[in-house]
């Protein structure tokens, strides 16, 4: 294959352009595995990358696209070999490498985490790096003790991709899960995927008090900004609140009070540049820990072309859980 499809995002006096477009191989950057992309994914990081609404591209011309599930062709690393299935998230993929949304890779086999089994590349993509986020957001809480038993967990942003999977694993580990969101039309929904409660956004948007009436033990926050401020603010006495997205804004306009007067603890984290000991554990969960019917709900299926369009929606708050991307 000399040349095959990928969506290539290119800047020319400080505008931005994508495009699907034929790209050569010859001209794939450097890397010691290289992969038959198969399946992608879109998450709200990729609808930035698409549409130029964040700087997430940082070298051009780029291909898009951070996640990618597939088949190793060939192989000059020594833990990989031809015939492997691999996932690959973050690390720059789409950012400063070639990305996923086309039909070869060449990265770095220090990158890949093995395809766990039983799950298909699909249902991989499936759970992306939303997906895999989230439940490095669960094994934060879990380390500061924050379980079952000491109350109830919101999760805001909770019909995006991240929410969705969070409610859903946190609900199969025995939490009760409140969901927070700005669709309440989703609440049936976010119930079927394990919420006992689903509250609106705005309970979430006025202006913070430095403490508010304790109302859960914890928490895994997508939005960042005044949201992220008042579920601190409600948090219970030694809980905690994993942040791991800025959907709302990157400020954080609350106070120390948490802190200091409640030992709540605010707890970030990072998929992209992950050690690859958590990743592997994080996949090996995901496969043990999620329900695959509860994943098949979550999910619609797009193919190549359709990307460009997908990161617009997901970028203005038009998509419901997790979107996969048929590559082959």
């Amino acid at each position: 294959m000399s040349t095959f499809k990928a969506i290539v995002v290119e800047k020319a006096e400080a505008r931005q352009t994508v495009r699907l477009t034929d790209f050569d191989d010859n001209d794939l950057m450097d890397g010691d595995v290289t992969v038959r992309v198969e399946w992608s994914t879109v998450n709200y990081k990729d609808g930035l990358a698409v549409t130029g609404k964040a700087p997430v591209v940082r070298r051009f011309p780029m291909i898009a696209g951070i996640d990618l599930a597939g088949t190793v062709e060939s192989s000059s690393h020594a833990d990989w070999k031809a015939g492997d299935k691999v996932i690959l998230n973050g690390w720059g993929l789409g950012e400063t490498h070639f990305g996923a949304y086309a039909q070869r890779a060449r990265v770095k086999g220090d990158w890949l985490v093995r395809l766990p089994a039983g799950l298909s590349a699909r249902q991989a993509m499936a759970i992306g790096t939303a997906g895999y986020t989230a439940m490095l957001a669960v094994m934060a809480l879990e380390r500061l003790g924050i379980t079952p038993g000491r109350g109830p967990l919101i999760v805001t942003g909770a019909a995006g991709g991240v929410g969705s999977v969070a409610v859903a694993v946190l609900a199969r580990l025995g939490y009760s899960v409140i969901a927070s969101t700005g669709r309440p039309a989703e609440a049936a929904y976010l119930k079927g995927l394990g919420a006992s409660e689903v509250i609106e956004r705005k309970e979430l948007a006025a202006a913070p008090r430095p403490l508010a009436k304790e109302r859960w033990a914890g928490g895994i926050d997508v939005v960042g900004s005044t949201t992220l401020a008042n579920v601190l603010s409600m948090t219970r006495y030694g809980g905690a609140v994993a942040a791991c997205g800025l959907a709302g804004g990157m400020d954080l306009p609350g106070s120390v009070a948490p802190f200091i007067l409640r030992g709540v603890s605010l707890l970030g984290v990072d998929s992209v540049m992950c050690p690859l000991a958590l990743r592997q554990q994080a996949w090996s969960r995901l496969a043990a820990e999620l329900d695959t019917g509860k994943i098949a709900a979550m999910t619609t299926e797009i193919g190549l072309a359709d990307v460009i369009e997908a990161g617009r929606r997901i970028v203005e708050g038009q998509v419901r859980g997790r979107i996969v991307v048929k590559i082959g």
